[in-house]
């Protein structure tokens, strides 16, 4: 069950970190947007921890906002990598012309 808690978390912290990460990011597919957000759960919560974030009895806001902050660099890093990121291209073309 918890495996299912995680995707779900995933999918929407996947699209909070597309959502505040600088830039045009809305050209990498969900997929990969999803599974940034998968990633940004997991490591955010290990970061979380080893910076001292303990367990707490209600819902844990700063445990979810390093989660969104570390899917956030995830999209920014996927989109760098596929290629996709427009605002780059554009640019070069506009000095080229």
């Amino acid at each position: 069950m918890e495996i299912i808690g995680v995707i779900i978390a995933g999918i929407i912290i996947g699209l909070l970190g597309k959502f505040v990460a600088p830039g045009d990011k809305d050209n990498i597919p969900i997929w990969l947007t999803i599974l940034c957000g998968i990633g940004g759960v997991l490591l955010g919560w290990y970061v979380y921890a080893a910076f001292g974030g303990g367990a707490t009895s209600g819902v844990d806001w700063v445990r979810w906002a390093v989660a969104i902050a570390v899917a956030a660099v995830l999209v920014v890093i996927a989109s760098t990598l596929t290629g996709r990121n427009t605002s780059r291209t554009s640019k070069l073309k506009s000095k080229l012309t």
